[in-house]
């Protein structure tokens, strides 16, 4: 079968495969998730599962990024699990297989095709447990949706916990998830003990963005846009040499970007090109092109990713069990 053999690869990798997750992996078919080639996911690599009409693809996490999480995850049978951000559905039909009959599965889901296709494609799963697929307020708008969890699994990335979950997590509950800037984070399990949050980091990761708002953002968002300006200026900073006006500018735009207002004008694909060239936002980078334009080709080396994949067939590189590098 394509996923043991596919599992035995993982293994021989090094990647951290316990007995309950080789068994609720097997029992869980991506085929299931997803109507495109599976070729990628059993070459070690993320699968489409859906591409929006906003244009963006949502992705099913290769394999050994997967195992990664539920290894770090310490899933027990019983445990009430929240994850943010659907994955399509998979990820949460493996970990009901792991929490069982008396556990829970908890899917946050921000956008509404996501949402809508995930539960299409787990009302065919036998759940083993509960499984509900909800939207981020319905946790705050009824008492019938309030419960505590063990562990929350984010799974983009964010630069903190959102403020509306940190008091669902119970005391030695975890929320584990990709934290830092749009393009390099670190993995992190945030373990809850009273009041304090104490961080274990677990390595170096590249995941999608989490948006925890309702709708996809704007190819232009100025916040979006400032963040990743922002997490590639602290890539390149160390790396090559840059005048101290250079730096200064890149910070200066930054903030400019962020102190731009919400209610700019929203770009999709079906914009003119007069609409997007008289947009704030290009206006404002097209005022900055002087010195802003040769850095482009700086930071795009800097912010190329090449794709673990240590479950691929092919794949030579010596995975030792670490967590850097790795790509959803």
């Amino acid at each position: 079968m394509p996923m043991t053999e596919l599992i035995e690869r993982l293994e021989a990798a090094g990647v951290p495969l316990d007995d309950l997750t080789k068994i609720a992996m097997e029992d869980v078919d991506p085929a299931d998730f997803t109507d495109y080639d599976l070729e990628p996911f059993w070459n070690d690599r993320p699968v489409p599962f859906l591409f929006t009409g906003f244009g963006a693809t949502r992705t099913i996490s290769a394999p050994h990024m997967i195992a990664t999480l539920l290894h770090h995850l310490e899933i027990i049978e019983g445990q009430d699990i929240m994850l943010i951000g659907s994955k399509g559905g998979f990820l949460a039909a493996i970990i009901d297989r792991m929490v069982g009959r008396d556990g829970s599965v908890t899917i946050i889901e921000p956008h509404e095709e996501v949402r809508e296709h995930t539960e299409v494609r787990l009302s065919v799963h036998r759940a083993s447990g509960l499984i509900r697929v909800l939207r981020p307020h319905d946790m705050e708008s009824s008492d019938e949706y309030s419960k505590s969890f063990e562990r929350v699994l984010i799974s983009g990335s964010v630069r903190e916990i959102p403020e509306t979950i940190e008091h669902l997590v119970i005391d030695g509950g975890f929320v584990l998830g990709p934290f830092g800037g749009p393009v390099h984070q670190r993995l992190l399990k945030k373990e809850k003990q009273g009041d304090m949050w104490f961080d274990t980091d677990l390595g170096g990761v590249v995941f999608g963005p989490m948006d925890v708002g309702e709708s996809e953002s704007s190819p232009l968002d100025p916040n979006s846009l400032a963040n990743h300006i922002e997490d590639a200026f602290d890539l390149v900073e160390g790396l090559v040499e840059m005048e101290e006006v250079t730096s200064a500018r890149i910070q200066d735009l930054i903030s400019a970007l962020r102190e731009m207002p919400s209610d700019l004008p929203f770009i999709d694909e079906d914009s003119t090109e007069e609409e997007i060239m008289e947009h704030p936002v290009v206006d404002l980078l097209m005022s900055e092109i002087d010195w802003l334009g040769p850095l482009w080709p700086i930071f795009s080396e800097f912010l190329s990713i090449d794709l673990a994949s240590p479950g691929s067939p092919e794949e030579v590189t010596d995975f030792l069990g670490g967590h850097e590098d790795l790509v959803p």
